[in-house]
């Protein structure tokens, strides 16, 4: 898996704005919502940049800020946890596959005569978002509102559901490495794909660690019971 430029530890005013894009998750939404070009105009500053459409610098360093990742800390509390899962993990995956989704079909119509464009790799994101979306509906009505209420005798049964699903994200998750090269970047791919990289090392990341806590920390206590 290909490596990413590290951001500046303060402030992005001075850093390129494409560069800004293709090394944070979420910055190019961002970007696209305010009307600055980190494609063609990826070389400018962010603070010229956002003087170029009247935007406040200030307000665009603290939204990028926002994007930045933060350690994850899962609670004990199987209350807390679920909490933890929903805010970190549900709401993550829902704010940023199709962002992802958009980016993949950039690159892929834009780079569709190079070999090493992911082919496919919209569709199967596009896969991806409708699968997670059903899963984690099942458990946001079903599944943790019973482990709230501190279990059910028949509860063996929708978490053995979930186990599955959560073996069939893995193989999504293994066909995007085989789609992109274990995610990695052509030397000279533009910023959208870059982007489109960076963004999805991080979802297979935080897929992964979501996953992992269901399977090994959560599901467990009401199993073992």
């Amino acid at each position: 898996m290909s490596g990413s430029p590290l951001l500046a530890p303060s402030g992005f005013a001075d850093q390129p704005i494409g560069s800004i894009a293709a090394a944070l998750p979420g910055a190019t939404a961002l970007f696209r919502r305010h009307k600055l070009d980190f494609c063609c105009g990826g070389a400018t500053s962010l603070a010229d940049a956002a003087a170029s459409r009247g935007v406040l610098l200030a307000d665009l360093e603290r939204e990028l800020a926002a994007l930045r990742p933060q350690a994850p800390t899962a609670p004990e509390e199987t209350g807390a946890l679920i909490d933890h899962i929903l805010q970190r993990y549900h709401a993550v995956h829902r704010a940023e596959l199709p962002e992802l989704i958009r980016l993949a079909r950039r690159v892929e119509s834009v780079h569709h005569d190079d070999p090493r464009s992911p082919a496919g790799l919209a569709d199967l994101l596009e896969t991806i978002e409708a699968e997670l979306t059903e899963h984690q509906a099942k458990e946001e009505q079903i599944l943790f509102p019973l482990m709230r209420a501190g279990g059910h005798p028949m509860i063996v049964h929708p978490i053995a559901r979930m186990r599955e699903e959560h073996d069939a994200h893995g193989a999504n998750l293994a066909e995007i490495l085989v789609l992109t090269n274990d995610i990695t970047l052509p030397p000279e791919a533009c910023n959208s794909w870059r982007a489109l990289y960076v963004g999805l090392a991080k979802f297979a990341e935080d897929l992964t660690e979501h996953v992992h806590l269901e399977n090994n920390v959560l599901f467990p206590r009401f199993e073992d019971a």
